[in-house]
């Protein structure tokens, strides 16, 4: 793999970088963003890998969700892909924020164009990850979180993977993305019209049949505005309850989906991580 070092800087005693390299299950160069606490200027620390949402790319949660601080003192790396392939410039690809650039939903697409470029779950749950161990002082000790599109993304990853993460989190999930607007048109154009290949990527529908019963931790605002139409929460937490599957969900009044949100409560889901990172 080509690596660049495109950026450093000081952070909390641990450094806030930037590289890019190129992503062979994607076809193009991706930049992540990365930041290693002071203890990884010693020895190798666990890793959070952090997925954001629509129209994000891997800096928004760096600079705005105050996650370094409590990084550094619990001894974590925070590992933030891009939320799509870039350069590819195929038809269509920056007409709309939920489709194409910015908008990857973290699944493999089937159809094209997007196909030849599209195959964000495979680039995020396997190729990053070996990038990562090649060239971060990490452990294989692993967890994921995410926000909205990238809470969705963590969901899912984890639940059809849980033997590769300790821990999983997610802020204002996409639930059930096959039963929202913003889903139904990203899994349409990149899977196609069989709905049945869409429920591999929905976290509601893997919970049936997840092989083991990694707990899930979840923070929700209630003012969120997209709560009612493309979240689906409610349906995740029933599912939950039919398959005796771990759950616990904070509901917040007066919060949205931004991330004033994310930046009040990430010290929470640090630590969660942090525990099962730690006690390994």
């Amino acid at each position: 793999m080509t690596t660049k070092l495109i950026k450093q800087q000081a952070c909390f005693g641990g450094w806030q970088q930037r590289y890019q390299h190129h992503a062979q299950t994607l076809n193009c160069e991706m930049t992540v963003s990365v930041y290693l606490p002071p203890q990884a200027e010693k020895q190798k620390v666990p890793a959070l890998y952090w997925l954001s949402g629509l129209t994000c790319t891997d800096e928004n949660f760096v600079q705005k969700a105050g996650a370094q601080r409590m990084a550094a003192e619990l001894g974590i790396a925070i590992i933030c892909p891009d939320t799509s392939p870039r350069g590819t410039h195929l038809p269509g690809e920056h007409d709309s924020y939920d489709l194409g650039s910015g908008a990857g939903f973290y699944i493999n697409a089937t159809q094209q164009p997007w196909a030849a470029h599209y195959q964000m779950y495979d680039y995020v749950s396997q190729e990053l990850v070996q990038w990562a161990q090649q060239t971060l002082p990490i452990t294989q000790q692993r967890s994921i979180s995410g926000h909205s599109m990238g809470g969705h993304g963590a969901l899912i990853c984890a639940l059809k993977n849980p033997q590769r993460y300790l821990s999983v989190s997610a802020f204002a999930p996409i639930c059930h993305p096959r039963a929202c607007a913003w889903g139904e048109k990203a899994f349409s154009s990149y899977l196609g019209s069989n709905t049945q290949a869409w429920k591999n990527y929905d976290a509601v529908e893997l919970l049936a049949n997840a092989s083991e019963r990694l707990p899930l931790l979840i923070e929700q605002g209630l003012e969120d505005e997209f709560l009612p139409t493309q979240l689906n929460l409610t349906a995740l937490m029933a599912q939950a309850e039919k398959y005796h599957h771990p759950i616990t969900v904070h509901q917040h009044p007066h919060y949205d989906h931004s991330y004033f949100f994310i930046a009040s409560f990430i010290e929470r889901h640090l630590r969660f991580h942090a525990k099962a990172l730690l006690t390994q």
